[in-house]
C-alpha cells in the first residue's frame, strides 16, 4: 500500500505515519514544510518519500502528484491532515485571519485531492481520509475562522463521498475533539476530572483514521461521544449556546 500523509512532521500526522508504517507492505509519502523533521521521521520508520513543501503554494499539488507518480506509480490512501488554528475572535483577526485559515484547512486539501484524484481512481479500491474537527459541526467563541474552514471541509467531503463511490475511492471524515498535541497542549482540560474524557491523544486519532479507512466508515468522531454534541446543538440549541458561551468548551488556540 502507498499512503500519503500531510502535516506529517508532528502531531496527528506523525502519529498517523507511525501507525501506517506498522501495516504490512506499506510505503509512505510524508508531506510537510519542515524537512528535517520529515527526514528524521522517515529514518525512524525505515524509509519514506519525503516532500518538504508548503501546501498553500500554487505549485505544490502538481509537484506532489508528479513525485508520487514517478516514485510509486499508484496511491492507495491520501490522508489530508495538515492544518492550522485561528488566533482569536473576528474583531481581532478579520478577513485576513479567515482567509489564511481557509487557505490551509480547506483550499489546500481540495487542491491536493484534485491533483491526486486521477491516481487514486487508477489505484482503486483506494481511499481519502480528511481530518476535520468537531468544530466543523458546531462552533464556539474565538474559533470562527477555524470552524468555517472545517465546516467547509465537512460539506465538501460529504459530496465527494457520494461522487467517488462509482470510482472505487472511499472518502472518510475523521472528526476529533480536543487533542493533546505539541502545538496545542490541553493542560486545563486534562487537569479537570469532568473534562479529561474529552481530550484524545494523537495516537487515538491515528487509530480512528486507520479505522475509517479499513472499515469504510464515512464519519468517525474521536472520542466517539463527541458525535452527540452536534445532535445536542440541534435538539437543545439554547442549552448548547449557554454551555459554550459560559466557557465549558473553550481553550487557547495555537497553530497545530
Amino acid at each position: 500500500m502507498i499512503a500519503l500523509v500531510t502535516g506529517a512532521s508532528s502531531g496527528i500526522g506523525a502519529a498517523t505515519a507511525r501507525r501506517l508504517a506498522a501495516e504490512p507492505d506499506t510505503r509512505l509519502v510524508l508531506v510537510a514544510r519542515r524537512r528535517e523533521r520529515l527526514e528524521g521521521l522517515a529514518a525512524e520508520l525505515g524509509g519514506a518519500t519525503v516532500i518538504a513543501a508548503d501546501l498553500v503554494e500554487e505549485a505544490t499539488p502538481a509537484l506532489v502528484a508528479e513525485r508520487v507518480e514517478a516514485e510509486h506509480g499508484r496511491l492507495d490512501l491520501l490522508v489530508n491532515n495538515a492544518g492550522i488554528r485561528g488566533r482569536g475572535g473576528f474583531a481581532q483577526g478579520g478577513w485576513a485571519e479567515v482567509r489564511q485559515v481557509m487557505a490551509t484547512n480547506f483550499d489546500a486539501p481540495v487542491r491536493l485531492t484534485e491533483a491526486l484524484l486521477p491516481l487514486l481512481r487508477r489505484s482503486a479500491p483506494s481511499g481519502i481520509v480528511n481530518v476535520g474537527s468537531v468544530a466543523g459541526r458546531v462552533s464556539r467563541p474565538r474559533a470562527g475562522a477555524y470552524s468555517a474552514s472545517k465546516f467547509a471541509l465537512a460539506g465538501w467531503t460529504e459530496a465527494l463521498q457520494m461522487e467517488e463511490v462509482p470510482h472505487g475511492v472511499h472518502v472518510a471524515l475523521v472528526q476529533p475533539g480536543f487533542v493533546d498535541t505539541e502545538g496545542l497542549p490541553q493542560r486545563k482540560m486534562l487537569a479537570r476530572p469532568w473534562t479529561r474524557w474529552m481530550v484524545s491523544s494523537e495516537d487515538k486519532v491515528a487509530d480512528a483514521i486507520l479505522d475509517a479507512w479499513r472499515e469504510r466508515r464515512f464519519e468517525r468522531y474521536v472520542p466517539r461521544p463527541y458525535g452527540l454534541i452536534p445532535i445536542g446543538r440541534v435538539l437543545v440549541p439554547g442549552l448548547y449556546r449557554r454551555a459554550v458561551h459560559g466557557g465549558a468548551f473553550t481553550t487557547t488556540a495555537k497553530p497545530d
